[in-house]
């Protein structure tokens, strides 16, 4: 049975998200809003819940050397408490990782990324973030066993640098 399977690329103004079912969302955040926008994101998150019963969720790790990070790293503390209460366990991809396994490069561009999406499974996004929440996605699918894109093997290897919980295991293949 394939998992249900959340890809996040976090951002307290627009957070990419892949649902479990393939489509994407961007859940926005008035800047006016301030520390409320940590609420929003984490409310869809577990209304989502509800109905897909996540068994994994992916999220684009913070970046070392980042101004954002800050700003970036309330958010994950947010939606990583929330997935905790939530009993689902979560894989970190370093964003260089991410880039690496959709393009076969770490420092892709969004075009890149986009591109890469568009030759691989004939999809376009409304924005960046929901495609690398895409990409997060079929990141869980492809090492839990569940690929639904074709990688070359050195873009699927870039997985083993990623943190995955332990029931994330792959099947062996």
């Amino acid at each position: 049975m394939i998992p249900n399977i959340l890809g996040l690329d976090l951002s307290i103004a627009a957070t990419g998200v892949c649902w479990p079912d393939g489509d994407t969302d961007a859940i926005l955040g008035k800047s006016t809003d301030g520390d409320a926008r940590l609420v929003t994101i984490v409310d869809r998150i577990y209304r989502a819940h509800l109905g897909f019963q996540f068994d994994l969720a992916v999220l684009e790790d913070l970046p070392v050397h980042g101004k954002a990070a800050g700003i970036t790293g309330m958010v994950h503390g947010a939606v990583r408490l929330a997935l905790q209460r939530m009993k689902v366990p979560y894989a970190l991809l370093a964003p260089a990782t991410l880039k690496a396994y959709a393009t076969g490069t770490g420092t892709a561009d969004k075009h890149a990324m986009r591109m890469a999406a568009f030759k691989r499974a004939n999809l376009e996004f409304k924005d960046d973030n929901q495609c690398d929440a895409w990409w997060l996605r079929q990141a869980g699918l492809d090492w839990t066993g569940h690929p639904e894109i074709q990688l070359p093997q050195a873009q699927r290897a870039r997985l083993e640098k990623a943190k995955w919980p332990a029931m994330a295991r792959k099947d062996a293949s």
